[in-house]
Order: structure tokens, then sequence, then C-alpha cells
């Protein structure tokens, strides 16, 4: 887990590494099996929920965005503003709009 600023949030978030973000995928799979089975949203996500609030600290509420929040889905951080490339491949910063250097793709 890593604190991290997130574009569709507009916050800096906790978001999660590959090994933390496998068990929560897991877990938002098996909510759609609870919820078809007569679950409620809330009952539905409830394990997935709070997986991510005893990982993080953070109380999310809304479970698709725990699904955004994955490191592995951000870049590095820019080198003049600290905030993280909106991808892996981006080549500039969505913030302050400098270019991303060779050195560091």
């Amino acid at each position: 887990m890593k604190k991290l600023w997130c574009w569709r949030c507009k916050m800096e978030i906790p978001m999660l590494n590959e090994e933390e973000y496998a068990i929560a995928h897991k877990l938002y799979l098996k909510s759609f099996k609870r919820r078809i089975s007569g679950m409620t949203r809330e009952e539905g996500f409830k394990p997935l929920l709070d997986y991510y609030r005893e990982i993080t600290g953070f109380e999310e509420t809304e479970p698709n965005a725990i699904m955004h929040h994955r490191i592995a889905q951000y870049g590095p951080s820019c080198q003049n503003c600290g905030k993280p490339y909106r991808t892996p491949e981006a080549k500039m910063c969505a913030d302050c709009g400098n270019k991303r250097s060779q050195k560091n793709q």
C-alpha cells in the first residue's frame, strides 16, 4: 500500500500493490456472485470494502473506486509537481504539463 494522487478522486488515496490488488480483485468478483444470489449492493460488496479499510485505514464507500486504486496503473512521480503520471506510458504530466525525461521512462 502506498498513498498516491488519484486523478479520478482528485485527492491522495491509498493505492494497492499487486499482491493486495489480487486479493481485492477476487473479492470484487465474488461480490457480483453474492449480488446475483439476492444480496443488496451493500451486503455483496461488504467483504471488499472491509478488506480495503483493513489494509489502508481508508473508509471507501464505492467498490468500483477500489479497482482503480492500484499502484501499477499509474506512472512514476513527476519531477516537477510530484503527482504520478496518469499511466506508466504517459509522456507528459496531466497536472503541470512537465514532459517526462527519457531516463524516467
